[in-house]
């Protein structure tokens, strides 16, 4: 059930009419059945992975938290007749078995998401590996269906239980309130990936009708169609022509296609995540932003902090800092200062880190070496950046053009067309075709057939790209005016008349510019797959 269907708008009224006629105290278990019904809908039968992960998680939360109390209690208990030493053993056998639980339930639920998501791709890896090198082989190639936003809720949930093992805050004692936390419908198409913490007071909360939230709320999932459908599905067909016709469009074309493919991705992207925020905000329920003008981002490490801003910060929290700080880590910077100095033997830790976490990035976006480079790739990027800081010093106190509007535009559109060019690894069949697409920029000198109307046979008329070019000025315009103050925070100081007219106008520009008609089913959203 997909966010643009007719089946979802009629699930969502339903939904909200019976949310604000019921007794408040019942309104989370209401979310909760709405979303199993919604989970329903990508098939019963992948509900197994769900159950499984929140009841796995339960148990392993509500073990770990019961440790937590027995250690706290036998501690104030017998605090006179311990010694620091005694305290200090008993505590580290507690945490053992508390880590215990922690290993087992991340085991368990990252082992179903790469049985699902990564054994056919590495069998396929190893049968391969195994016929070059001249073995005979029967390497059966397993290929699972994906269960909807498994990605997503997989890593929301390991956050949640790690958090209760740091003892960030207490486990949830109601397992049908954690069930709907990482079942919660609106962010299981494609995230944000929440916390508990954050999530957790207006999730289960109580909620009285509030006509300007949930006018906020209806503004956001308009805006969030509009991206989706006047502009994403739009330019799904040029995408598409370019990306799987590698032979015949090439050169300049591959430019067009990065270029269209940032637009198609951010409009799709986001889209999907202002109806999601939307459609709690209806509801009463805060999600976190995921994107924060990333286009506007002046380098790489800049714009990974603007976009998908809850899983880079998943990434940071739970596995590069671990590992960056952890004592083997520290003791392998320890030995690589006295081997090669501390200048390099400092760098090693983050090298280390950084590298894991990008490549666990590129497997997380998908089960295929375009993932793996694209995010490795990103990792190179971003250290070379690094490296290169004092070369950049220098080079702004030479000429001091750091803070000019020019220098500016230019690091901007630098860092768009570095991520487009890299982001075309999600579009081609495999990185050989990729690269050699890359060449083909440098080598095909045909920028003449930008201006000899070749533009046309990609799938779109002449009165589609004047819609885009429309439908994309309002959005830099938007996204402009929203730098300091939220765009409908000023909308809604205007007049009433100003008010509706603009949403009248964006209702209307939806229904007749909307890539739809009779028998259309809207495109996927991208990031659904994972």
């Amino acid at each position: 059930m997909l966010f643009t269907s007719y089946e979802f708008i009629l699930f969502a009224v339903v939904l909200f009419v019976l949310y604000y006629i019921i007794p408040k105290k019942f309104q989370w278990m209401l979310l909760l059945l709405a979303s199993y019904v919604f989970y329903s809908f990508a098939g019963m039968g992948y509900m197994v992975y769900i159950l499984a992960t929140t009841l796995s998680t339960y148990f392993a939360g509500r073990r770990i938290g019961t440790l937590q109390t027995i250690q706290t209690d036998y501690l104030n208990t017998h605090k006179e007749a311990l010694s620091r030493e005694e305290r200090k053993t008993y505590k580290a056998r507690i945490k053992k078995k508390q880590r215990m639980y922690l290993v087992l339930c991340m085991v368990f639920n990252f082992g179903i998401l790469a049985v699902l998501k990564y054994s056919g791709f590495t069998l396929l890896n190893v049968k391969s590996l195994l016929d070059f090198m001249n073995f005979k082989n029967n390497i059966p190639i397993l290929r699972f269906a994906l269960p909807l936003g498994i990605s997503f809720y997989t890593f929301q949930t390991m956050g949640y239980i790690i958090d209760v093992y740091r003892d960030k805050y207490p486990y949830e004692k109601n397992i049908f309130k954690l069930a709907l936390f990482i079942s919660f419908f609106p962010q299981l198409i494609q995230g944000p990936i929440s916390r508990f913490d954050d999530l957790k007071e207006t999730l289960f909360g109580e909620h009285s009708f509030d006509a300007k939230a949930i006018s906020f709320g209806l503004q956001r999932i308009l805006w969030g169609f509009f991206k989706k459908l006047v502009i994403a599905d739009r330019l799904l067909p040029a995408v598409n022509t370019i990306v799987r016709n590698p032979e015949e469009y090439q050169g300049v074309y591959v430019l067009v296609g990065m270029f269209f493919y940032a637009i198609q991705l951010y409009a799709d992207f986001t889209g999907g995540i202002d109806i999601a925020i939307g459609v709690a905000e209806v509801f009463g329920i805060r999600l976190k932003e995921n994107f924060e003008r990333p286009y506007f981002s002046k380098s790489i490490t800049e714009y990974w902090r603007r976009w998908h801003i809850s899983l880079g910060s998943w990434f940071r929290e739970y596995m590069f800092f671990p590992i960056s700080v952890s004592k083997s880590m520290l003791n392998l910077s320890k030995s690589c200062r006295k081997l090669f100095g501390d200048a390099i033997g400092k760098r090693i830790p983050v090298y280390i880190a950084t590298i894991l976490v990008w490549f666990t990035t590129g497997v997380w976006h998908g089960a295929a070496w375009n993932f793996i480079v694209w995010g490795l790739l990103n990792c190179l990027v971003i250290l070379v950046s690094q490296e290169c800081i004092p070369l950049y010093q220098r080079f702004h106190k030479r000429f001091n053009v750091l803070h000019t509007f020019w220098y500016r535009l230019f690091q901007v559109a630098r860092t768009f067309w570095l991520m487009s060019f890299l982001r075309t690894l999600d579009c081609y069949r495999d990185v050989g075709t990729t690269f050699r697409m890359y060449r083909t920029v440098f080598t095909r000198w045909n920028w003449n057939e930008l201006f000899s109307g070749e533009l046309l046979g990609l799938g779109l008329t002449m009165s589609d790209y004047i819609v885009l070019i429309l439908a994309v000025l309002l959005v830099l315009y938007v996204s402009l005016a929203s730098r300091s103050v939220g765009f409908r925070e000023q909308l809604a100081v205007k007049p009433l008349t100003v008010r509706y007219l603009s949403y009248f106008a964006l209702i209307i520009f939806i229904l007749i510019f909307g890539a739809y008609g009779v028998g259309y089913d809207a495109s996927q959203f991208i990031y659904s797959q994972f």
